[in-house]
């Protein structure tokens, strides 16, 4: 008889292997071993890869999923990712911002995942004071992110979890002029005031200003978890480099629209993201990719 074939291994064994490659990344790790197990190979200029013949094929597309983000290399310049979750007519919540839950459990795993591999996660005022998260990685391993709450205008309440609960890291951004009032309110030690971050004619934050400062806090690797109005602030000042949008079989009617961006006079001047699609039980997922757009000819 012929030896019964030894089953590949899957997501379980991929991901304390995507864990190892983060904190290796982040100075805390060594890199991560190559043997039978975990056959992980860096290609010069194809970054990471895995053994396709190796591993089931759950895990073979999560890693397709993640690579971008596993591939940043220690000392990049800030590389940021976005999400957003909606409904099939592009709503993100109720009119009322019910948001509870727009997509299903499959995708708010992937969230936890990309907070673990991040270096933070950012929301805006809006988000965190509507929902009151708690940006950790529940339901997953790894590291909770360093939690940044873009607040300029000094709206939320200290007694929201993200900046009471002490479970991991939290920075309030305001601009610098408004440093010492945050820091009365929150404490020092949770405030990041930005020099400049108010400085746009429009009234709106200068995110470039933000990311420079991250980036000096060692904060390289950014997920921009919400909500429509960050992410499309950050989309719109050319500051984010990936958005993971996730579309659940469901119609909201008149709720609150996802992404608001400057329209294009013609179909021609609208830009194409570079896109692949992952399936997430109900769910579908495009990866797009924000640096490879192109314009239909």
């Amino acid at each position: 008889m012929s030896p019964t074939p030894r089953a590949r291994p899957g997501v379980e064994a991929l991901w304390p292997l995507c864990l190892a490659i983060v904190r290796h990344r982040r100075g805390v790790g060594p890199p991560p071993a190559a043997d039978a197990l975990q056959p992980f190979t860096r290609h010069p200029t194809h970054g990471l890869m895995l053994d396709e013949d190796a591993w089931d094929e759950e895990a073979l597309e999560l890693f397709a999923l993640l690579k971008p983000v596993l591939d940043r290399p220690p000392e990049s310049p800030a590389w940021v990712i976005g999400q957003l979750g909606q409904s099939l007519d592009g709503c993100i919540a109720t009119r009322g911002g019910d948001s509870n839950f727009v997509n299903g459990p499959q995708v708010l795993l992937h969230l936890h995942r990309l907070r673990a591999l991040c270096d933070a996660v950012i929301v805006g005022a809006g988000t965190a004071a509507i929902d009151n998260p708690q940006l950790t990685t529940r339901q997953v391993s790894g590291e909770h992110p360093v939690r940044v709450l873009i607040d300029p205008s000094l709206r939320l309440a200290p007694t929201l979890r993200v900046l009471s609960d002490r479970q991991a890291p939290t920075l309030l951004v305001c601009d610098a002029a408004r440093e010492d009032e945050s820091a009365r309110r929150v404490g020092a030690e949770q405030v990041l005031g930005v020099p400049g971050l108010m400085s746009n004619a429009d009234g709106t934050p200068d995110l470039r200003a933000l990311l420079s400062a991250l980036q000096q806090r060692g904060l390289r690797v950014l997920f921009v978890e919400g909500g429509g109005i960050t992410v499309s602030r950050f989309i719109a000042q050319g500051c984010m480099d990936r958005l993971h949008l996730s579309v659940a079989p469901v119609l909201i009617g008149n709720g609150r629209p996802g992404l608001s961006l400057p329209g294009g006079a013609a179909m021609r001047d609208c830009p194409r993201p570079v896109s692949r699609v992952f399936r997430m039980g109900a769910d579908v997922l495009w990866d797009l990719d924000l640096r490879a757009a192109s314009s239909p000819s």
